[in-house]
C-alpha cells in the first residue's frame, strides 16, 4: 500500500524489452534509502517490484499487462516519474489509501491557473466516473489529490505550488496521459452490495467479478445512493 505522497521524481536512464514486456531503469537518491530487493515502489502510481539495485537508482520489471493498463509503456529515457516507497505500519497516512493498481489511463483535458494554484481537468473513461466524487480522493500518476468537482465524463482538482513542484502533474502538454486509481474503498462497498444482489447490473451479479468491467449501477438501477448505504450498514 502507499499513501500518495510523492517522494522524489526519478529519470528513467533505460527500457529494455523483455519480450511484450520492459525492464526499467529508474535513477532516484531518495527512494533507494532503505530500498532492498523485493520491495515495492509506486511508479507514476503503478506497484513495482524492485529487481536490482544499482548505484545510480533501481530496477523493475513491467509486465505486458501493466504495459498496457498504464502509461508506463509511453516512457523514455529521460522521462520523469513520480516515486513512492511502500507505506510501513505506523508511517503518517498524510494523503489516502493507494494500492499501486491502476484502474484506467486518463487524459489531460485543461489546465487553468487559479490564485496560486493550478486547476487540472481530467477526462476518464465513463465506467469509472462512478468511483469519482467530489471532495473525494482519487490518485493521479501516483499523487494523491482531493476532486472539486465532477461533470460527465471528467473531474478537477487544484494543485497547490508544492505539488507542482515537486510531481510530474505540470509536466508535458494537454492531452497527456495519467495513471489513475479510484478510492478503493468505494469498490469494496459496491462489490459487497453486488454480492447481497443490492444492485441492479447488466448480466446480473456475476458482472462485478474480477475480470470484467465495473457494471453500470447508476443508469438501470437503483444505484449507489446515501439511503442504500445506510441500510446496509455503510453510512
Amino acid at each position: 500500500m502507499f499513501t500518495g505522497l510523492v517522494e522524489e521524481t526519478g529519470i528513467v536512464e533505460r527500457l529494455e524489452p523483455q519480450g511484450q514486456g520492459a525492464h526499467i531503469h529508474i535513477a532516484a537518491s531518495v527512494v533507494t534509502d532503505g530500498l532492498r530487493l523485493g520491495d515495492s515502489v509506486a511508479v507514476n502510481g503503478a506497484c513495482l517490484t524492485v529487481v536490482r539495485l544499482t548505484g545510480r537508482g533501481f530496477a523493475a520489471d513491467a509486465v505486458p499487462e501493466t504495459l498496457r493498463r498504464t502509461n508506463l509503456g509511453r516512457l523514455r529515457p529521460g522521462s520523469r516519474v513520480n516515486l513512492e516507497r511502500a507505506l510501513r505500519l505506523g508511517d503518517r497516512l498524510g494523503g489516502h489509501l493507494v494500492s499501486g493498481h491502476v484502474d484506467a489511463v486518463g487524459t489531460l483535458s485543461r489546465q487553468q491557473p487559479e490564485g496560486s494554484a493550478v486547476v487540472l481537468t481530467y477526462q476518464v473513461p465513463r465506467a469509472l466516473m462512478r468511483y469519482i466524487a467530489p471532495k473525494g480522493s482519487i490518485c493521479v500518476d501516483g499523487v494523491s489529490l482531493t476532486v472539486m468537482d465532477v461533470a460527465g465524463d471528467s473531474f478537477r482538482v487544484s494543485v497547490i505550488p508544492h505539488t507542482a513542484a515537486h510531481t510530474t502533474l505540470l509536466d508535458g502538454p494537454l492531452g497527456k496521459l495519467v495513471n489513475l486509481e479510484t478510492d478503493v474503498i468505494a469498490k469494496y462497498v459496491e462489490r459487497l452490495l453486488l454480492e447481497r444482489g443490492s444492485l441492479n447490473a447488466p448480466g446480473g451479479v456475476e458482472a462485478g467479478h474480477a475480470g470484467s468491467d465495473p457494471p453500470d449501477t447508476g443508469s438501470s438501477g437503483q444505484g449507489l445512493t446515501h439511503e442504500l448505504l445506510a441500510r446496509y450498514g455503510f453510512a
